[in-house]
């Protein structure tokens, strides 16, 4: 039997299990203790009156028929004074049992669909230095990687 792996916008009871991947990304970028959000924080910044965040999540059918999220894209839109409305994938994360299967192709695709239709002027990300497979997937889209960029923030 075919794993079946469909995709679609994510809901707010999704969050949960959303969150669950982003600490797993965590671990794998070797970070595990810098994800403080909270569920409800999470819930609210993506359902609430006032979104700022929206993602496209993969599901896979489990042997029973039920539905388990295997995989999420979170972006938002940024603008650049430079290009204009752009969006930004913050996150595309493929649970590790299920990387190397296709699921981030068709995560990645689904967000250049939704930039096109909504006439954006491109899509941008950051990948870390040292993420080998991660950086040899985005060349086989042809993306462009910057340099002479650092990275500025300040926490509160």
């Amino acid at each position: 039997m075919q794993d079946i792996v469909r995709l679609r916008e994510a809901q707010r009871t999704d969050c949960s299990r959303m969150l669950e991947l982003i600490r797993e990304l965590a671990i794998y970028e070797k970070a595990p203790d810098e994800v403080t959000v909270t569920l409800e924080h999470f819930e609210e910044t993506g359902f609430g009156p006032n979104p700022v965040w929206k993602a496209v999540v993969a599901e896979h059918t489990l042997a029973d028929g039920r539905p388990a999220i295997i995989g999420i894209a979170l972006y938002y839109i940024r603008y650049s004074t430079w290009k204009g409305s752009r969006l930004y994938l913050e996150d595309l994360i493929v649970s590790e049992s299920f990387r190397g299967k296709g699921i981030g192709k068709k995560l990645l695709d689904s967000l250049i669909n939704i930039a096109r239709q909504q006439h954006y002027s491109g899509m941008m990300w950051q990948v870390l230095d040292w993420n080998e497979p991660a950086i040899n997937f985005y060349k086989k889209y042809n993306a462009r990687f910057d340099s002479g960029w650092l990275n500025v923030h300040i926490d509160f």
